[in-house]
């Protein structure tokens, strides 16, 4: 005879062991993040430069300071091509070039290089180590400006990125995305990593912040303001989440496992070495840099993979659910192609602090977290509606997930303000707060349903392009 009252029992006391693994699962998660955005924190707040104004000005004369090519990965950019090359060409460092790579654009992105900068169809051939996609022509400025342009056939962005680190004739390369505006002193904010310890520094990752709704002019963000739009104000929040809390704490452990594509400098040689960016992969941003920290500890390398809060590059964020859906799942999906690459690293002791914290917090937390979040989220409705939990369960795991969400958020954004205080009026810093708050309920949760779907992508090994953004363009206040 079946005995329903122990299987009511066995039943409960099953799902309750799970939603306390669950609880206990997204409580690690946000600790672990609480404390390296305190420790980011406390680094920040201790920031002060190397060098004086002095000693600045004296490096910015020097011909000795290491030059810098800009690679700049461009498809069908045709809305913000003008004004981001504009105002890379109006950068404060003495000696750089900017390397534009149009790879096979079908609109008027190369027409507008052209007609902008008085191109001229060059005689110059682009050689290297690296393979890619044929070039069909390479093309360069009457004008005296450091302006080199490849037009390429399509490849993709890692192919691209690697057909402009083949024409760079420096030895430093900055990836730089085309839609993006890079502060004035941001170049010489980048290197001083790499001058301070230029044997070991290999690689360099800037601040990526939002500029939907700033003032734009002749390629400068002139005023910084919060977005009109609460889905913009969202990510701007996320943005200041990821770099002032996560990868200022993960960059003094030395274990930076991601460099955005948006804004990143490397050491050429270093790059070349491991083979280039790889083109099999949606997130080469993040694999390239995983390869760097494999093959530098394997072959025990003194290396260091630093993160500057200093230097900011603006880019315009999805406006739209439907092309944040898209990012939010290559994303997600690029995190798991690089990680499952290089999962020899996995609590692998040979990779010290890398191995055994950093890649292993990105596979636990990062890569598998937004499954277990929205796991939690269904039981506990779920065991509600059955009544297998009690309600106090369920509002332990909704504090622990959403006020905690809320802990961070907020967090992030005062310390942006404490911090480097970007935002020149109150209201804009009490709208980014209030963002802060309201996206841990309804925001959060579908960019953890849109990561799932990316998760699972990535299990399966779908392919994925460009993933090109529908923009509206840059906030121009004046011609340029």
């Amino acid at each position: 005879m079946i005995d329903y009252d122990t299987i009511d029992i066995l039943v409960h006391r099953v799902y309750f062991f799970f939603e306390s693994g669950i609880i206990l699962y997204v409580f690690t998660i946000n600790a672990i993040y609480f404390f390296l955005t305190v420790a980011g924190f406390f680094c920040l707040r201790r920031y002060h430069s190397t060098f004086s104004r002095e000693e600045k000005d004296l490096l910015m004369k020097s011909p000795l300071m290491p030059a810098i090519s800009l690679i700049v990965p461009s498809y069908n950019e045709a809305m913000t091509i003008r004004e981001s090359v504009g105002g890379m060409l109006r950068l404060d460092y003495p000696n750089y070039e900017v390397v534009v790579v149009n790879d096979g654009s079908k609109d008027d992105t190369l027409k507008i290089l052209i007609e902008e900068f008085k191109l001229y169809f060059s005689a110059r051939d682009v050689e290297g180590s690296l393979f890619t996609k044929p070039v069909r022509g390479v093309y360069e400025s009457r004008e005296p400006v450091r302006l080199l342009v490849i037009d390429k056939f399509n490849g993709g962005k890692a192919d691209s990125i690697n057909a402009g680190i083949n024409a760079a004739s420096s030895p430093y390369v900055m990836v730089v995305d085309s839609d993006s505006l890079i502060e004035k002193d941001a170049l010489f904010q980048m290197i001083k990593p790499c001058l301070e310890d230029p044997e070991r520094v290999i690689a360099v990752g800037g601040t990526v912040r939002a500029v939907n709704d700033c003032d734009v002019l002749h390629g400068r963000v002139r005023r910084i303001r919060s977005a009109g739009s609460w889905l913009a104000n969202f990510q701007a929040v996320e943005y200041l989440r990821a770099f002032f809390g996560g990868r200022v704490g993960f960059s003094l452990l030395n274990s930076l496992l991601i460099i955005s594509g948006a804004f990143g400098l490397f050491r050429r040689d270093a790059v070349l070495e491991i083979g280039g960016f790889e083109e099999s992969t949606i997130g080469e941003d993040m694999e390239l840099v995983v390869r760097m920290h494999h093959h530098y500890i394997k072959n025990k390398k003194p290396y260091r993979i630093v993160y500057v809060a200093q230097p900011v590059c603006w880019t315009e964020v999805p406006d739209s659910l439907k092309i944040l859906k898209r990012q939010r799942k290559r994303w997600q999906r690029g995190t798991v192609e690089s990680l499952w690459r290089h999962r020899e690293m996995l609590l692998n002791p040979k990779y010290g602090t890398v191995g055994l914290f950093a890649f292993s917090y990105f596979f636990l937390f990062e890569m598998l977290g937004p499954a277990v979040e929205f796991l939690g989220y269904f039981l506990t409705i779920l065991g509600l509606v059955f009544r297998i939990i009690a309600p106090s369960v369920a509002i332990l795991f909704f504090s622990v997930s959403i006020m905690s969400g809320m802990l961070l958020s907020t967090s992030a954004v005062l310390l942006e303000e404490f911090t480097v205080c970007r935002y020149p009026s109150w209201r804009d810093s009490w709208r980014l707060f209030a963002a802060a708050i309201a996206e841990n309920f309804g925001f959060r949760q579908m960019l953890t349903l849109w990561r799932v779907q990316g998760l699972i992508d990535g299990i399966k090994g779908k392919r994925g392009g460009w993933g090109a953004m529908e923009r509206k363009g840059f906030k121009v206040v004046g011609k340029s």
